[in-house]
């Protein structure tokens, strides 16, 4: 509709105005300690849709290992340097699946070989936890496929399978349905090895409370989290399919792991859905650590609607958290889209941020509309602090770059592989092709002219504008002002 089309000069200014108010709130006031240099700033969703619900992160040897729901039977990773890069990190194939339709990968190094554990969906068959096993220490792979993992009797529904390392042994928590009740719950399995359990599950959490029932009774997709000799369990809650999907807690008081009176279930929920930042149905998350290893981070998926349910349409969010005087975790409220976070502290490298200036127009480039979908519109507007005008340059190592957009994470794309003058351009999921590699080549004053790879044409201000909206274009390099940018 038309107010959707902002050009809501209202609704950027709104925007801009909390994104510098939060930044004052968010403005460290002292510390107790130097603390490394936080990293490139970046805003969520980290990586957008479809590949991004049900996330696993995992921090090594100062890089991040991303995988998701895929709705597919491949897992796919992303590598980056930076929380800010994952956005233009292509997506690489690390394992191809038995099943048609996988879920909700976890990532998770015992020993010197990585583990990928995931749910799968076999030609209607119940769903099940399968595992591969990394051939090394590369989170990349190469991996080999090592089976199911036979979790509860009759070779029953076994799903969101994650490692627990507790009292010098290792154990599984994953989610089922109670043979007694029929409700999906969480359970525990004592592992024999890595990719074989030793026992059946045993229920250690069912959705009994209120909080736990909404839109639907559920327990799943557990994490374990540890600190200072204790073990919390977190745990989403409700059904995804509506609004209220949450965060729930177990901690570990000691006894047999194996029995639910050795866990305390926390009466509220630690993370829900925070109407004031649009952010609804936050769960089904991981986490990691800082690169200098003095902070924890949550990475969660989470919808922008309340009417958004269990599909596509979520996307994967990251926020650092905290610890509550009593030693439990305080993972806070989750953040709006608009809000601007410092990266991790310790981290190197990662793209840059910059604006990208037409020299003609003095008009900014600009994700045109707010766009996330893959096809998002770009234009020029009017140049203000906004994420829709920040794009992370990163090296492809061979003289071109790719520009991810701050606000959809999307790259900047020569549409449909053109190659004549006045082709389009758009923006996409990132994936590394010779459409989304760009050369910048100086032409002094600070300017430079961005030509695609694939085409060999010039980013062009379209027509000449100088009106806030007015088209980019591909044209024959020509050096004139329309195709000279200032990217900084």
């Amino acid at each position: 509709m038309l107010f959707a089309q902002r050009r809501g000069t209202v609704a950027r200014a709104v925007l801009l105005v909390a994104a510098v108010v939060l930044g004052l709130v968010l403005s460290p006031v002292g510390h107790d300690r130097a603390a490394a240099a936080p990293g490139p700033s970046f805003t969520n969703p980290v990586v957008g849709a479809p590949n991004s619900a049900d996330p696993t992160l995992v921090q090594y040897n100062g890089a991040y290992y991303y995988v998701a729901t895929t709705w597919s039977s491949d897992v796919v990773m992303r590598r980056s340097t930076s929380i800010a890069g994952l956005r233009s990190a292509p997506e690489q194939l690390v394992h191809r699946t038995p099943g048609t339709v996988m879920w909700a990968p976890h990532l998770e190094m015992v020993g010197n070989r990585w583990y990928l554990y995931y749910s799968v969906e076999q030609s209607g068959a119940p769903r099940r936890t399968h595992v591969a096993e990394s051939a090394g220490s590369d989170p990349m792979g190469p991996y080999t496929y090592r089976g199911v993992i036979n979790l509860m009797p009759n070779n029953g529904w076994a799903i969101d399978a994650s490692l627990l390392r507790l009292n010098g042994a290792l154990y599984m928590t994953f989610s089922a349905f109670s043979p007694v009740d029929n409700l999906q719950s969480l359970y525990i399995a004592p592992m024999a090895s890595p990719v074989q359990a030793s026992a059946f599950g045993t229920r250690i959490s069912a959705p009994t409370l209120a909080w736990e029932r909404q839109d639907g009774a559920v327990n799943e997709g557990s994490f374990a989290l540890q600190r200072n000799g204790r073990t919390f369990l977190t745990y989403s809650a409700s059904h995804c399919n509506g609004p209220n999907y949450k965060l729930g807690m177990l901690e570990y008081r000691g006894g047999d792991p194996l029995a639910q009176g050795s866990w305390f279930k926390h009466g509220n929920p630690i993370f829900q859905r925070s109407d004031a930042n649009g952010v609804y149905g936050p769960g089904h998350h991981s986490f990691f650590t800082s690169p200098d290893g003095t902070e924890t981070w949550i990475a969660y998926h989470a919808n922008s609607s309340a009417s958004q349910g269990c599909g596509t349409t979520r996307t994967t969010r990251v926020q650092k958290i905290s610890w509550n005087a009593d030693g439990t975790p305080n993972l806070g409220v989750p953040v709006s889209t608009s809000t601007v976070l410092p990266g991790p502290s310790g981290e190197t490298g990662g793209p840059s941020r910059v604006e990208v200036r037409n020299r003609h127009s003095n008009l900014c480039l600009d994700n045109y509309n707010f766009g996330t979908a893959p096809g998002a519109e770009v234009r020029q507007w009017t140049c203000n602090d906004l994420p829709v005008q920040d794009w992370y340059l990163q090296p492809t190592g061979d003289g071109y770059y790719t520009l991810a957009n701050g606000h959809s994470g999307l790259c900047l794309d020569n549409k449909d592989f053109a190659t004549a003058p006045g082709s389009v351009v758009q923006q996409w999921t990132c994936n590394g092709l010779a459409v989304q590699q760009w050369r910048l080549n100086p032409v002094g004053g600070g300017y430079s002219t961005l030509v695609n790879r694939h085409s060999g044409l010039c980013l062009d201000n379209y027509n000449f504008g100088t009106a806030p909206g007015s088209e980019v274009r591909q044209w024959t390099c020509l050096n004139n002002n329309a195709q000279q940018w200032m990217v900084g």
